[in-house]
């Protein structure tokens, strides 16, 4: 008997266009690429920086003064392969509650935000 693998996270943005897929706590793009991770709540970059927190409707939120964590000190390694789980599709998304002018929408307002390397990661080399 074989466990059956934990259903996938997807990720709108309050128009609600499908944006990204949570799979065992990493984030795929809708391509299927590797673009950050989540843990706990807290979404992150591929590189460790906090983008904002998961909500409960599947949006990346933030507070709009939030202040600027630092980077994760062991971000986890970048996937071999892809999830053999990944949708194709993304079924259609949730009601989003409201949101107040102190919130804000992260992949709505930046959408290239997981795809830009961090200024903040120390050159190797």
């Amino acid at each position: 008997m074989t466990a059956k693998p934990p259903k996938p996270i997807f990720i709108y943005t309050t128009p609600g266009d499908w944006q990204a897929t949570v799979v065992e706590g990493r984030i795929f793009d809708t391509r299927g690429e590797y673009i950050g991770f989540i843990e706990g709540v807290s979404a992150y970059t591929r590189d460790g920086e906090w983008v904002g927190d998961l909500s409960k409707d599947g949006r990346i939120l933030r507070k709009r003064a939030a202040k600027q964590r630092p980077l994760h000190p062991s971000p986890p390694p970048k996937p071999t392969t892809r999830p053999a789980n990944l949708p194709a599709r993304a079924p259609l998304p949730p009601q989003n509650g409201d949101i107040t002018y102190d919130i804000v929408d992260v992949l709505e307002e930046d959408p290239d935000i997981f795809k830009r390397v961090s200024d903040r990661r120390k050159d190797i080399g």
